[in-house]
Protein backbone atom coordinates (compact mmCIF):
# COMPACT_ATOMS: atom_id res chain seq x y z
CA UNK A 1 0.00 0.00 0.00
CA UNK A 2 1.14 3.51 -0.90
CA UNK A 3 1.40 6.51 1.29
CA UNK A 4 0.68 10.42 0.29
CA UNK A 5 1.17 12.94 2.59
CA UNK A 6 -0.60 16.72 1.60
CA UNK A 7 -0.54 19.68 3.35
CA UNK A 8 -3.37 21.43 2.83
CA UNK A 9 -5.82 19.17 2.61
CA UNK A 10 -8.98 20.35 3.69
CA UNK A 11 -10.06 22.90 1.22
CA UNK A 12 -9.22 23.73 -2.59
CA UNK A 13 -6.88 21.86 -4.52
CA UNK A 14 -5.65 19.99 -1.76
CA UNK A 15 -9.19 18.35 -1.07
CA UNK A 16 -9.00 17.12 -4.63
CA UNK A 17 -5.63 15.60 -3.86
CA UNK A 18 -6.94 13.64 -1.06
CA UNK A 19 -10.06 12.45 -2.69
CA UNK A 20 -8.07 11.58 -5.56
CA UNK A 21 -5.03 10.11 -4.24
CA UNK A 22 -7.70 8.26 -1.99
CA UNK A 23 -9.87 6.80 -4.70
CA UNK A 24 -6.57 5.56 -6.07
CA UNK A 25 -5.82 3.32 -3.42
CA UNK A 26 -3.32 5.04 -1.71
CA UNK A 27 -3.32 5.90 2.23
CA UNK A 28 -3.22 9.08 3.14
CA UNK A 29 -1.15 11.35 5.69
CA UNK A 30 -3.22 14.69 6.39
CA UNK A 31 -1.43 17.81 7.63
CA UNK A 32 -3.17 21.31 8.13
CA UNK A 33 -4.02 23.97 11.28
CA UNK A 34 -7.51 22.87 11.75
CA UNK A 35 -7.53 19.35 13.83
CA UNK A 36 -11.13 19.43 13.66
CA UNK A 37 -11.72 19.61 9.98
CA UNK A 38 -8.47 16.86 9.29
CA UNK A 39 -10.57 14.21 11.58
CA UNK A 40 -13.69 14.89 9.51
CA UNK A 41 -11.69 14.10 5.80
CA UNK A 42 -10.09 11.45 7.67
CA UNK A 43 -13.64 10.23 8.34
CA UNK A 44 -14.72 10.97 4.79
CA UNK A 45 -12.30 9.44 2.93
CA UNK A 46 -12.20 6.24 5.17
CA UNK A 47 -15.94 5.66 4.36
CA UNK A 48 -15.94 6.42 0.92
CA UNK A 49 -12.98 4.89 -0.14
CA UNK A 50 -11.47 2.53 2.47
CA UNK A 51 -8.01 4.22 2.80
CA UNK A 52 -6.24 5.13 6.28
CA UNK A 53 -5.48 8.75 7.28
CA UNK A 54 -3.00 9.65 9.39
CA UNK A 55 -3.63 13.23 10.95
CA UNK A 56 -1.16 16.13 11.92
CA UNK A 57 -2.12 19.09 13.03
CA UNK A 58 0.29 21.36 11.89
CA UNK A 59 1.14 24.95 11.79
CA UNK A 60 3.76 24.37 8.79
CA UNK A 61 4.80 28.56 9.76
CA UNK A 62 6.04 27.04 12.94
CA UNK A 63 9.49 25.72 12.67
CA UNK A 64 8.69 23.50 15.56
CA UNK A 65 5.47 21.73 14.46
CA UNK A 66 7.18 22.18 10.93
CA UNK A 67 10.17 19.55 12.48
CA UNK A 68 7.05 16.81 13.05
CA UNK A 69 6.41 16.60 9.61
CA UNK A 70 10.06 16.40 8.40
CA UNK A 71 10.41 13.75 10.97
CA UNK A 72 7.47 11.57 9.45
CA UNK A 73 8.90 11.66 5.90
CA UNK A 74 12.34 11.23 6.98
CA UNK A 75 10.81 8.08 8.59
CA UNK A 76 11.76 4.76 6.42
CA UNK A 77 10.30 2.22 8.10
CA UNK A 78 6.68 4.08 7.31
CA UNK A 79 7.54 5.35 4.01
CA UNK A 80 5.93 8.13 2.21
CA UNK A 81 5.17 7.98 -2.05
CA UNK A 82 3.35 11.09 -2.67
CA UNK A 83 4.39 14.18 -1.37
CA UNK A 84 2.57 17.20 -2.28
CA UNK A 85 2.94 20.68 -1.13
CA UNK A 86 0.15 22.62 -1.52
CA UNK A 87 -0.57 24.69 1.24
CA UNK A 88 -0.57 28.64 0.72
CA UNK A 89 -2.69 31.45 0.79
CA UNK A 90 -2.76 34.99 -0.66
CA UNK A 91 -2.78 38.48 0.48
CA UNK A 92 -4.69 41.05 -0.50
CA UNK A 93 -2.93 43.86 0.29
CA UNK A 94 0.02 44.69 -1.56
CA UNK A 95 3.68 44.40 -0.43
CA UNK A 96 3.52 47.95 1.73
CA UNK A 97 0.30 47.81 2.84
CA UNK A 98 0.72 44.35 4.46
CA UNK A 99 2.21 43.71 7.67
CA UNK A 100 5.98 42.11 7.59
CA UNK A 101 4.78 39.73 10.19
CA UNK A 102 1.50 38.33 7.09
CA UNK A 103 4.35 38.41 4.41
CA UNK A 104 7.04 36.51 6.68
CA UNK A 105 3.88 34.19 7.21
CA UNK A 106 3.67 33.60 3.26
CA UNK A 107 7.34 33.13 2.45
CA UNK A 108 7.41 30.41 5.84
CA UNK A 109 4.51 28.44 4.16
CA UNK A 110 5.09 28.64 1.09
CA UNK A 111 9.09 28.54 0.62
CA UNK A 112 10.40 27.01 3.86
CA UNK A 113 7.60 24.58 4.41
CA UNK A 114 7.96 23.17 0.58
CA UNK A 115 11.66 23.47 0.77
CA UNK A 116 12.29 21.37 4.25
CA UNK A 117 9.50 18.56 3.97
CA UNK A 118 10.90 18.08 0.22
CA UNK A 119 14.27 18.00 1.57
CA UNK A 120 13.23 15.46 4.48
CA UNK A 121 11.19 12.70 2.00
CA UNK A 122 13.98 13.08 -1.27
CA UNK A 123 16.67 10.29 0.34
CA UNK A 124 13.98 7.41 1.10
CA UNK A 125 12.17 7.59 -2.07
CA UNK A 126 16.19 8.27 -3.97
CA UNK A 127 16.81 4.84 -1.75
CA UNK A 128 13.07 2.82 -2.75
CA UNK A 129 13.72 4.27 -6.69
CA UNK A 130 9.95 5.62 -6.69
CA UNK A 131 8.77 8.80 -5.55
CA UNK A 132 6.20 11.11 -6.26
CA UNK A 133 6.48 15.19 -5.48
CA UNK A 134 4.10 17.38 -6.50
CA UNK A 135 4.54 21.09 -5.84
CA UNK A 136 1.86 23.81 -6.05
CA UNK A 137 2.96 26.53 -8.06
CA UNK A 138 1.13 28.82 -10.45
CA UNK A 139 0.90 30.51 -13.62
CA UNK A 140 2.34 33.70 -10.98
CA UNK A 141 5.53 32.53 -11.14
CA UNK A 142 5.93 33.83 -14.28
CA UNK A 143 4.21 37.37 -13.89
CA UNK A 144 5.20 39.96 -10.74
CA UNK A 145 2.50 40.36 -8.73
CA UNK A 146 4.65 40.83 -5.18
CA UNK A 147 5.65 38.46 -2.55
CA UNK A 148 2.99 35.25 -4.06
CA UNK A 149 4.68 35.45 -7.23
CA UNK A 150 8.09 35.41 -5.69
CA UNK A 151 6.74 32.66 -3.48
CA UNK A 152 5.65 30.74 -6.60
CA UNK A 153 8.92 31.68 -8.61
CA UNK A 154 11.24 30.40 -6.23
CA UNK A 155 8.71 26.71 -6.45
CA UNK A 156 9.09 26.86 -9.77
CA UNK A 157 12.31 27.19 -10.27
CA UNK A 158 12.83 25.06 -6.87
CA UNK A 159 11.34 22.25 -8.76
CA UNK A 160 13.40 22.46 -12.08
CA UNK A 161 16.32 22.34 -10.32
CA UNK A 162 15.42 19.15 -8.39
CA UNK A 163 15.05 17.68 -11.68
CA UNK A 164 18.30 18.12 -12.52
CA UNK A 165 19.43 16.05 -9.27
CA UNK A 166 16.87 13.30 -9.47
CA UNK A 167 17.66 12.96 -13.31
CA UNK A 168 16.07 8.84 -14.00
CA UNK A 169 16.11 7.42 -10.34
CA UNK A 170 12.49 6.94 -10.41
CA UNK A 171 11.35 10.59 -8.19
CA UNK A 172 9.44 12.32 -10.65
CA UNK A 173 8.88 15.95 -9.08
CA UNK A 174 6.29 18.32 -11.05
CA UNK A 175 5.91 21.96 -10.25
CA UNK A 176 1.94 22.39 -10.80
CA UNK A 177 0.67 26.00 -12.55
CA UNK A 178 -2.57 26.54 -12.90
CA UNK A 179 -4.50 30.08 -13.42
CA UNK A 180 -7.46 30.44 -11.77
CA UNK A 181 -9.36 27.60 -10.07
CA UNK A 182 -13.20 27.61 -8.31
CA UNK A 183 -12.20 27.33 -5.00
CA UNK A 184 -12.35 29.69 -1.74
CA UNK A 185 -8.99 30.56 -2.14
CA UNK A 186 -9.81 34.29 -3.40
CA UNK A 187 -12.52 34.29 -1.36
CA UNK A 188 -10.91 33.20 1.90
CA UNK A 189 -7.75 36.22 1.35
CA UNK A 190 -10.68 38.99 0.14
CA UNK A 191 -8.71 39.02 -3.47
CA UNK A 192 -11.26 40.72 -5.70
CA UNK A 193 -11.80 38.37 -9.32
CA UNK A 194 -15.00 39.87 -10.39
CA UNK A 195 -13.56 40.97 -13.37
CA UNK A 196 -12.20 37.60 -14.38
CA UNK A 197 -13.83 36.07 -17.44
CA UNK A 198 -15.40 32.66 -17.01
CA UNK A 199 -13.76 31.26 -20.08
CA UNK A 200 -10.25 31.71 -17.97
CA UNK A 201 -11.56 29.98 -14.39
CA UNK A 202 -10.72 25.94 -14.15
CA UNK A 203 -12.47 23.29 -12.20
CA UNK A 204 -10.35 22.00 -9.04
CA UNK A 205 -10.80 18.35 -10.15
CA UNK A 206 -9.70 18.69 -13.84
CA UNK A 207 -6.32 20.45 -12.11
CA UNK A 208 -5.64 17.87 -10.05
CA UNK A 209 -6.25 15.39 -12.38
CA UNK A 210 -4.10 16.65 -14.70
CA UNK A 211 -1.21 17.37 -12.12
CA UNK A 212 -1.34 13.52 -11.45
CA UNK A 213 -1.04 12.40 -14.24
CA UNK A 214 1.48 14.75 -15.17
CA UNK A 215 3.73 13.81 -12.25
CA UNK A 216 3.61 10.36 -12.92
CA UNK A 217 4.42 10.83 -16.59
CA UNK A 218 7.39 12.57 -15.30
CA UNK A 219 6.59 16.17 -16.59
CA UNK A 220 8.56 18.71 -14.43
CA UNK A 221 5.91 21.19 -15.28
CA UNK A 222 2.38 21.21 -15.68
CA UNK A 223 0.16 23.77 -16.68
CA UNK A 224 -3.27 22.98 -16.75
CA UNK A 225 -5.63 23.93 -19.85
CA UNK A 226 -4.87 25.14 -23.01
CA UNK A 227 -5.40 28.98 -22.13
CA UNK A 228 -2.74 28.92 -19.30
CA UNK A 229 -0.30 27.12 -21.56
CA UNK A 230 -0.49 29.79 -23.93
CA UNK A 231 -0.22 32.09 -21.24
CA UNK A 232 2.43 30.72 -19.40
CA UNK A 233 4.69 30.61 -22.87
CA UNK A 234 3.92 34.54 -23.61
CA UNK A 235 5.14 35.38 -20.36
CA UNK A 236 8.60 33.19 -20.16
CA UNK A 237 9.24 34.38 -23.84
CA UNK A 238 8.35 38.76 -23.31
CA UNK A 239 10.34 40.89 -22.14
CA UNK A 240 10.27 41.31 -18.26
CA UNK A 241 9.82 44.94 -18.73
CA UNK A 242 6.28 43.82 -21.06
CA UNK A 243 5.70 40.97 -18.14
CA UNK A 244 6.32 44.09 -15.54
CA UNK A 245 3.73 46.13 -17.06
CA UNK A 246 1.09 43.40 -17.69
CA UNK A 247 1.39 42.50 -14.68
CA UNK A 248 0.55 45.89 -12.64
CA UNK A 249 -2.97 46.28 -14.49
CA UNK A 250 -5.72 45.81 -12.56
Amino acid sequence: MTTALITGPTSGLGRQFAIQLAAAGHDLILVSRDETRLTELSIELSEGYGTQSEIIPTDLADRQQLSAVEQRLADRSQPVDWLINNAGFGLSQSFLEATVDDEQRMIDVMVTAPMRLTHAALPGMLERGFGRNIVVSSVASWLTTGTYSAAKAWATVFVEGLQNEVGDSGVNVTALCPGFVRTEFHERAAIQVGSVPEKMWLKADEVVQTAIKDCDKGRVLSVPSQQYQVLAQVARVSPRSVVRRLSSMR
